[in-house]
């Protein structure tokens, strides 16, 4: 009888261990299972409502049939074209979630992208990305390209008068010769690369010129710890969050944080010192876990003598510009970007 109970007992233990179970669980709103499959949970709770202001219109357009992606575009109504010959430069807003989360529908994405429209008196176009780990990378970052890519299809649309079929907001008031990409965390990641690729290359996406790189908070990584990692966790972030993101992200068969999609510096990224990188401005905030990668990715670069700008903003933490973009440091941010862009 012993023997049977035994017996019975490793059979039961080997059917359960061959049952597909949780191997990485996000804050419960993403879990992974032993077989590969993804359970998503879409009961988010947001702490902010949409912003109404009738000053912008916005309109979503697919940018990638292929997998379905779509964009927002976010016009202003009204601005200074007292001289007739301005146009409204363009921003790509890229999200941040850590490669696992966000949409341009999401009510604090939406809201930064209306507060950059207004503030900064541009085109603002939102793509999404596919996420992980459904999606790993390099994908956001292919989807990212795409988007660019979809930009330069509308301004080449206006050099074919007899076939102008390009999206409408893009043929009138834009100015395809100022476009800057505009990250935040993860998105900011993207934008790092973004900036490799065209860099060397800036004739690849004719008539789009881009001007700058704006990374918010870039969510980099390395297996070495910064001091910021290891400090006090933020109401929202912790480090056991961030290495989950990347386990989640990074492409199949790859564990490294020090892979050259999570770490600009790692021992097989590309050699920036020998790449053309256009202007880039980096933002964070003061106790931000990322903050420390972010302040070496600039002063790496300004040694390399790249043309690279690094503002801190003291005792704020990770996305207090797309968390709060109304705020009062956000007001702030509004006004670095504009002399940013302007120079």
């Amino acid at each position: 009888f012993t023997f049977a109970i035994q017996t019975l007992t490793k059979q039961l233990s080997f059917i359960m261990s061959s049952l597909p179970h949780v191997v990485e669980d996000c804050m419960g709103f993403l879990k992974l299972y032993s077989d590969g499959s993804v359970h998503r949970s879409n009961n988010f709770k947001f702490h902010v409502s949409t912003v109404q202001d009738n000053t912008v219109t916005f309109k979503d357009c697919v940018f990638d049939k292929k997998f379905n992606l779509s964009l927002r575009l976010y016009k202003p109504n009204t601005y200074n074209n007292s001289n007739n010959k301005s146009k409204l430069p363009v921003i790509v807003f890229l999200h941040g979630g850590g490669f696992c989360f966000g949409s341009r529908t999401w009510p604090h994405m939406h809201n930064c992208c209306v507060r950059l429209a207004t503030g900064l008196q541009a085109l603002v176009v939102a793509p999404d990305y596919r996420l992980a780990p459904e999606h790993r990378l390099p994908a956001a970052v292919d989807d990212a390209v795409e988007a660019v890519r979809w930009i330069q299809r509308q301004g080449l649309s206006l050099k074919e008068e007899e076939n102008n079929c390009g999206e409408a907001w893009l043929r009138d008031d834009v100015d395809f010769d100022r476009v800057f990409i505009v990250g935040d965390s993860s998105g900011g990641n993207i934008a790092h690369q973004l900036a490799v690729r065209f860099g060397s290359d800036r004739t690849a996406i004719e008539p789009v010129r881009i001007r700058g790189y704006v990374l918010l908070a870039p969510f980099f990584g390395g297996e070495v710890r910064t001091k910021s990692e290891e400090g006090p966790a933020e109401q929202t972030l912790n480090l056991d969050l961030l290495d989950r993101f990347w386990r989640l992200s990074m492409p199949v068969g790859e564990t490294s944080r020090d892979h050259p999609l999570a770490n600009p510096f790692g021992p097989d990224s590309p050699n920036l010192e020998k790449l053309k990188l256009d202007p880039l401005l980096v933002i964070v905030g003061g106790n931000e876990l990322l903050k420390d990668r972010a302040a070496n990715y600039a002063t790496r670069l300004k040694g390399m003598g790249k043309d690279i700008k690094y503002v801190e903003f003291e005792g704020c933490e990770h996305g207090f510009f797309t968390h709060d973009s109304y705020s009062e440091d956000a007001k702030k941010v509004i006004h670095i970007l504009k002399r940013f862009m302007l120079e």
